[in-house]
């Protein structure tokens, strides 16, 4: 296992004991109360239990190296494991919903709301400040489970401040019927994270593309343009767990020899994985230029040009996303 790979499986460990000691205290705030809004924080760190083990199962899985079978590596499994979280928080917001009404035709009284209160905000503070350092590592290392976890956690943070000001509103006025209407408001919102969190997943395992890392490795490209290369496109970028895949066609010149061609092509290669600066494979077919490429072309003296350079065309991904030459026609 790398050095990054062990840094990911420490601090989910690190995660998975903080979150049983949470569950711990939200159930005797739940104890306590027997309150619906409190059982929503406790249903819910449930989760954060359950799908924290699988993310550190995917994240030690997805470290594995290639093999035969897996050629891509085993990086997707961290897509599956954000997936499987965002369904268990979807079924935990379900379950609140349905618990919180049937607490609408069966109220009952609501002890000791202040200590319960209590209790759940010192488990909010906690969470905030683990899910907000699990999704600064996760965007640093690229890990889409560590990122599902920390932003579920920060929401279980939200979660459990209203949670908390409902208990003391309760304690203070007697109003039992809030401690319904919160468990609602909130299982709502926990119902429509888990959908978000379901949905990227998804698009992940789905190869979508992804907007941000095509713009920033376009930019990256514009600014370190050198005058070979002449053309780049058919353009892809692939996640597989924190590792990507990118794919392009850039066009040379005609008369380079395969040894110059081979340098140039490494020439981005190293200057994407320096400026990227995370794992990276980088798969480059080299295409050699037509004279209709010449009005185009930014090298200068070519002994073969056959038309004069008429413009710069400035890279994007309406120009270099399809699988087309460049010319002033296309």
């Amino acid at each position: 296992m790398i050095g990054s790979s062990k840094g990911k499986v420490s601090v989910m460990k690190l995660m998975l004991f903080f979150s049983l000691i949470l569950l711990s205290v939200k159930f005797v705030a739940w104890w306590i109360t027997r309150s619906n809004a409190v059982l929503t924080d406790a249903l819910e760190s449930i989760v954060n239990v359950v799908a924290g083990s699988f993310a550190l199962f995917s994240i030690v899985y997805a470290s594995r190296p290639r093999d035969k079978e897996h050629p891509y590596g085993h990086g997707k499994i961290e897509f599956v494991s954000a997936g499987f979280e965002g369904a268990l928080i979807l079924l935990a917001g379900t379950a609140i919903l349905v618990q919180a009404t049937y607490g609408f035709f069966y109220p009952h009284a609501i002890p000791r709301a202040d200590l319960g209160g209590m209790l759940i905000a010192v488990s909010g503070v906690c969470n905030f400040i683990m899910g907000k350092y699990l999704m600064l590592r996760g965007r640093n290392e690229n890990s889409e489970a560590m990122r599902a976890s920390g932003k579920h956690l920060v929401t279980d943070m939200f979660t459990s401040t209203g949670i908390f000001a409902g208990l003391i509103v309760i304690h203070l006025t007697g109003w039992n019927w809030l401690d319904n209407a919160l468990a609602i408001f909130f299982g709502i919102i926990i119902f429509f994270t888990g959908y978000r969190i379901v949905r990227r997943s998804f698009g992940n395992l789905l190869d979508e593309q992804d907007e941000v890392k095509i713009g920033e490795l376009i930019r990256i490209l514009n600014e370190n343009r050198r005058d070979p290369w002449i053309d780049m496109h058919n353009l892809r970028v692939l996640k597989y767990g924190s590792g990507l895949h990118v794919d392009a066609h850039m066009t040379l010149p005609w008369y380079f020899s395969l040894e110059k061609a081979h340098d140039e092509v490494d020439a981005v290669d190293k200057l994407v994985r320096k400026q990227i600066g995370e794992e990276l494979e980088f798969f480059i077919h080299s295409d050699p230029c037509l004279p209709e490429c010449c009005p185009i072309c930014n090298l200068k003296n070519c002994a073969e040009r056959k038309f004069p350079q008429e413009k710069k065309i400035i890279w994007s991904k309406e120009n270099m996303l399809p699988d087309k030459k460049h010319t002033l026609k296309s």
